[in-house]
């Protein structure tokens, strides 16, 4: 089993992503403050963790369900829940990836 707690950032919004292997397959579980991301968890409950860490063929179904249901593109949600199925599967080491954003000049949007 992995869990990713994912904050997205600005929106204030938090995820949380639980993977559990079962049968070749990886079975999620997502919690959100966030409509948008709730619905993506009504949609995406099950993947094959082996096409979700490939660009091969149509490419992860998390992307291509995050593009369907999350209204901003750079939404961290979708590769919060692919990491999680990488740990689940034992594809991957948990350890946490960071992005540190800040205006070059100083000044606020």
């Amino acid at each position: 089993m992995a869990r990713a707690e994912i904050d997205a950032g600005i929106c204030g919004f938090r995820t949380t992503v639980i993977a559990r292997m079962a049968e070749g397959s990886c079975r999620i579980t997502i919690e959100s403050d966030c409509e948008a991301v709730r619905e993506l968890a009504k949609a995406l409950t099950e993947v094959d963790p082996f096409r979700e860490i490939s660009f091969r063929g149509e490419g992860p179904l998390t992307l291509r369900m995050g593009a369907r249901y999350c209204h901003h593109p750079a939404c961290p949600v979708p590769v919060g829940i692919i990491k999680a199925v990488e740990i689940a599967a034992g594809l991957a080491l948990p350890k946490d990836a960071t992005i540190r954003l800040s205006s070059t000049d100083g000044s606020r949007p």
